[in-house]
């Protein structure tokens, strides 16, 4: 599967923070040179109304005496000093009346345009163009602009090579990580990563890393076993029957010798498909396979079904069963009849003789249903309900019961409660032992309720009877 490739971490952060400082420090840089250029045109525009402000009050003087000689004089020495100025004064009728030049006539000048009274009256008034010489103002505003433009280069490259190297401390930690997490193998998967160095924001990763180490720990484990369970299991009857059969082709054999060994062969035939069928349909669940949703109006009659099945060997363990409680629902009834064997199986295995085993029915807060075995015997240990739905997993370690029973019925039981959206549960005290599961039933409940003991004046289903 194609992705796009992100890249180093390291570098996109430095290259980010370059961009951001150069974006920053040339925003900076452009307000500065905006400002100054504001200033300048300021400062300009009111030394070009003080100028005219002193031509008009000139004018006005000189209209007593009315001397364009002295007048012009008079304006000749307004401009000692200030080269950078230039007048030009022309009558209405456009001849002119004074005209003085800028000495280095330049295009980086400055104009206002404006009337002035003339010496005599009957002139009328004169049209004024006052220029103003910016030379040096717009080279000093040119030497600003490139100062600033080098400045902001050289503060973003010294902010960009500061921020690399402080990338690089920063991300120190996360190389650490990954060095830790090089040396775990198959045989070191106890260790965890350490994160008494590492920042607050990789600390919930950490956590969520050794947490998933610590399953992947037990599961490893767990699998480790269950290849030896199944290689145990296997192992056995295939020995039985290659022994048997190897003592059958030692010496002829009449028929009904051949027989007997055939069907011995055969017992053990079927306990090996047994457990491969089982390991298949574990396989499957464990792949997401899900439960086909049937309408089951009743499981309490669907308990009654799998119970007939077993009422012999319930009298033959001196066992009575009680049916307690009713649900309806949407479930895989198939899946619920192999469940409910498996696990009425075991109680009655275990069970003490002359007790009461009981399944009881129950539906729980929203669409789960509780399907439940109770009996009586021995406590199990906590340790042992932990593991109690894993694979081949017996509490009794001599597996006395191995040739009638592979170790896979709980655990195919927590599979069929995972494929309807449930889940296994198992408890056990002071000799009361309860296992099940939760189912959750896809379908809208049609109005039965469940109960979870058989209440005063209610009668419950009872099968088999104690010896």
């Amino acid at each position: 599967m194609s992705r796009s490739r992100i890249g180093s971490l390291g570098r996109r952060l430095s290259y980010w923070l370059a961009l951001q400082s150069l974006v920053g420090l040339v925003a900076v840089c452009a307000a500065v040179y905006g400002a100054t250029h504001l200033g300048f045109e300021a400062r300009q525009s009111e030394q070009l109304v003080q100028k005219q402000v002193q031509l008009r009050h000139l004018l006005a003087e000189s209209m007593h005496d009315g001397d364009v000689a002295t007048l012009k004089h008079k304006l000749d020495d307004f401009f000692i000093g200030h080269p950078d100025m230039a007048l030009s004064l022309a009558r209405a009728d456009g001849s002119e009346f004074y005209v003085r030049l800028s000495p280095q006539p330049t295009a980086d000048v400055r104009i206002t345009r404006f009337a002035l009274p003339a010496p005599a009256p009957e002139q009328g008034s004169l049209d004024a163009v006052l220029t103003l010489d910016i030379r040096d103002d717009a080279a000093l505003l040119r030497r600003i602009g490139l100062t600033l433009a080098l400045a902001a280069l050289a503060g973003a490259l010294l902010v960009s090579a500061g921020g690399f190297l402080l990338v690089r401390l920063g991300l120190r930690p996360l190389r650490d990580l990954v060095n830790q997490t090089r040396q775990l193998a198959a045989d070191t998967l106890h260790r965890r990563l350490d994160g008494s160095a590492q920042p607050q924001e990789l600390e919930p990763l950490i956590a969520q890393f050794n947490e998933l180490l610590g399953r992947l720990e037990l599961a490893y484990a767990q699998l480790e076993g269950f290849n030896a369970d199944v290689a145990h299991e296997l192992c056995t009857p295939l020995a039985t029957l290659i022994g048997s059969t190897e003592l059958a082709l030692r010496k002829a054999r009449n028929a009904e010798e051949l027989r007997e060994v055939m069907g011995s062969n055969l017992e053990e035939l079927q306990r090996v498909a047994s457990i491969v069928h089982d390991m298949l349909f574990l396989s499957q669940a464990d792949r997401g396979a899900s439960a086909r949703r049937f309408p089951t109006p009743s499981l309490a009659a669907l308990a009654r079904q799998v119970c007939n099945y077993h009422e012999a060997a319930l009298v033959d363990a001196g066992l009575v069963l009680e049916i307690v409680g009713d649900a309806d629902g949407s479930f895989d009834t198939p899946l619920l009849q192999r469940a409910l064997s498996n696990l009425i199986g075991n109680a009655t295995r275990y069970a003490q003789r002359g007790s009461t085993v009981r399944v009881q029915i129950a539906r729980a807060a929203g669409p789960e249903v509780l399907l439940l075995v109770v009996n009586r015997g021995n406590t199990i240990a906590p340790e042992d309900l932990l593991r109690l739905f894993d694979r081949f997993y017996r509490v009794d370690p001599s597996r006395s019961d191995a040739d009638r029973n592979h170790g896979l019925g709980l655990s195919i039981v927590a599979a069929i409660a995972r494929m309807h959206g449930g889940r296994p549960l198992a408890t056990s005290s002071s000799g009361i032992s309860s296992i099940g599961m939760s189912l959750n039933d896809a379908a809208p409940e049609s109005g039965v309720s469940a109960v979870p003991a058989a209440p005063a004046g209610h009668e419950a289903t009872t099968i088999g009877s104690g010896q």
